[in-house]
């Protein structure tokens, strides 16, 4: 290799042997035209290679993709992949429904909750599968969010919909129990729906993709790492319903996954060398969390049986049989279910916050995803587009009664990248996994049984992989920055000291107004928003360079993904025709969408007013 820098398909840059080293996430090579990157790649190559096609050695030997997003694995791995996504993001989405069922005024016992279950679950599948064929395009899995369940807690906290004590509820009858909490469902759909409205509104209109000047990874870095941080507890409490088998799954996820990764079996099935010999497979590598599963939940079943796990422990695999009977084998979640939903005005404000938060998270996990998967900066219509189908996502959620949103998993994201598998065809395999489960009601609930002992072990394994994406984000900026370091460590520390103590103080706000106090209670309890939001205000208002913050290298990586015609986000099927459309060109969802003849439309419009309005004055 000769002794030049060049830029890696993630927009990185290297430096070869003979550069003089200069600080982290800084560029070098920069002339007034913002073309020496691409001329110092041609200056040493013959061969005129642009900097997006040119992938970075580095990072080869380090991290190779084994399926990159375009790739289409067989079909035996598509399943099996696909199975394992979904397993990891059915313990985050079931733990909406469950938690906000009694707040629904729901008894422990009550059949609907599986069907509230099953509803989230097959909405979810939906829409990652409209994320990754026409939204973002990214290898990215949606679900249930936290963002959204703590909008409505507060909103099923306030006195209208406090539930009557246990015992009026048991002496009610069947008819009687459903409407109590239907109602209630029927107030969080409509507040959801309008809430995603506007988030929809703000992606259509390319508000969401400027604010991406604004937003770097000081602000998403914050934002995703709070997520695995303060779901700590959440961890301690299930794994400690049983420790033994929490551990002996976390144990046997860390030996897969990073002891025995490099370890290849031969399998009778997959891909022959040119001698006609079966290539040996990374199984460890590739599938830690379903084998650690077969093994622990296969072990607590023979212990159940043998009743050598007491009766009533939580690591019984016959803990939640219930939940198994009285799911049926069939059934299709359809719109309105529970009834029309209902609107007020407090309730949308207060899922408008959980829209904010789930937005920047979200735009967190796009950049994060496009690293994992080595490929380039999302463009602004991509996020727009992202956020946008997230928003329609939510939407559908809400006439169909999830009671939930969606959100991207930034936990799938840091299986990507231990995989080292990021093919759409993967990730569209576990939308439809999760719509069949949806509708077959045995099935989901089988996975759903899973004890909450080994769900610990594998939250005490995912949750980390967040924080890992987050601090993979900041790679982009200059960490020998004080400035930088200083806002990332008082973001992170503020999210945590904040959130705790609003947590702690649910009544210490004190407006004048409940849905004011709720609307600032819900905020502050949320340790990603105050994370993401109080690195936004520091970093937009503490004096600091575009290749400290990381916008010079986005910038840069922007412009050589758009010579380089990169079709990574171009929408499948249609590009023939959005090219040719020039109307196109106006939309900030539309891959061919040039904000530069927006901007001179616009000029010219008030152009012609302000020559008008000349006119009339002389």
């Amino acid at each position: 290799m000769d002794n030049r820098g060049f830029t890696g398909s993630n927009g990185d840059m290297y430096r070869g042997a003979g550069d003089e080293a200069e600080p982290r996430g800084v560029r070098n090579g920069r002339d007034k035209g913002n073309h020496a990157v691409l001329e110092l790649h041609e200056n040493h190559n013959n061969h005129n290679t642009t900097t997006a096609s040119v992938v970075s050695e580095k990072m080869e030997l380090e991290n190779p993709l084994l399926y990159a997003m375009d790739d289409k694995p067989p079909w035996y791995m598509c399943l099996t992949l696909g199975l394992q996504h979904y397993l990891e993001m059915i313990g985050a989405t079931v733990a909406c429904p469950v938690i906000l069922a009694p707040a629904l005024c729901m008894l422990d016992d009550d059949p609907d909750k599986a069907n509230i279950i099953s509803t989230l679950v097959f909405m979810s599948g939906i829409i990652t599968i409209f994320q990754t064929t026409l939204g973002t395009r990214l290898p990215i899995v949606q679900g249930g969010s936290f963002s959204y369940l703590l909008p409505s807690l507060a909103i099923m906290n306030l006195p209208q919909w406090k539930c009557p004590d246990d015992a009026v509820i048991s002496g009610m009858g069947d008819d009687e129990r459903r409407e109590l909490w239907q109602v209630r469902m029927r107030e969080i759909q409509g507040a959801i729906i309008f809430a995603a409205l506007f988030e929809m509104i703000f992606a259509f209109t390319g508000v969401i993709g400027y604010l991406t000047k604004f937003i770097t990874p000081l602000t998403v870095a914050p934002a995703i790492g709070m997520i695995g941080l303060s779901l700590f507890k959440n961890v301690t409490v299930q794994m400690g319903k049983n420790p033994a088998v929490g551990f002996a799954m976390l144990g046997l996820l860390i030996l897969f996954s990073q002891h025995l990764k490099e370890i290849k079996v031969w399998l009778p099935f997959g891909k022959r060398d040119a001698e006609g010999r079966r290539k040996k497979f990374p199984l460890f590598q590739v599938y830690p969390v379903l084998l650690a599963l077969i093994l622990v939940w296969g072990v607590t079943a023979i212990l159940t049986v043998s009743d050598a796990l007491p009766k009533g422990d939580p690591a019984r695999t016959d803990y939640k049989i219930k939940i198994l009977d009285q799911a049926p084998w069939f059934r299709v979640p359809y719109p309105f279910q529970w009834g029309w939903p209902t609107v007020s005005i407090g309730a949308v404000i207060g899922v408008l916050c959980g829209v904010m938060t789930s937005t920047i998270e979200s735009i967190g996990d796009y950049y994060a995803c496009a690293i994992v998967a080595k490929a380039s900066v999302p463009p602004a219509h991509a996020i727009n587009r992202g956020i946008f189908m997230e928003g329609l996502g939510c939407v559908l959620s809400g006439f169909w009664g999830s009671g939930n949103g969606s959100t991207s998993y930034a936990m799938n994201i840091g299986t990507i990248g231990i995989t080292k598998v990021a093919s759409r065809r993967v990730i569209v395999t576990a939308g439809a996994i999760m719509i069949l489960f949806g509708m077959v009601g045995k099935v989901g609930a089988l996975f759903i049984s899973i004890p909450d002992p080994i769900l610990g072990g594998l939250f005490c394994y995912t949750f980390p992989l967040v924080v890992a994406v987050a601090i993979g984000t900041l790679s982009e900026i200059c960490l020998e920055s004080s400035r930088n370091i200083f806002i990332v460590a008082f973001a992170i520390f503020g999210g945590l000291a904040v959130s705790e103590w609003a947590q702690a103080n649910p009544t210490a706000i004190q407006t004048g107004s409940a849905d004011m106090d709720s609307i600032f209670q819900i905020l502050l309890s949320t340790g990603m928003f105050v994370g993401g939001i109080t690195g936004f205000i520091l970093d937009n208002t503490v004096p600091g360079s575009d290749a400290e913050r990381g916008l010079a290298r986005r910038k840069l990586a922007e412009e050589a993904a758009t010579i380089s015609g990169d079709p990574t986000y171009d929408i499948p099927l249609v590009m023939g025709y959005i090219n040719k459309a020039k109307w196109m060109t106006l939309l900030p969802i539309s891959p061919t969408y040039d904000p530069t003849r927006l901007s001179s439309i616009w000029g010219q419009i008030f152009g012609k007013r302000c020559a008008g309005g000349e006119a009339r004055e002389e």
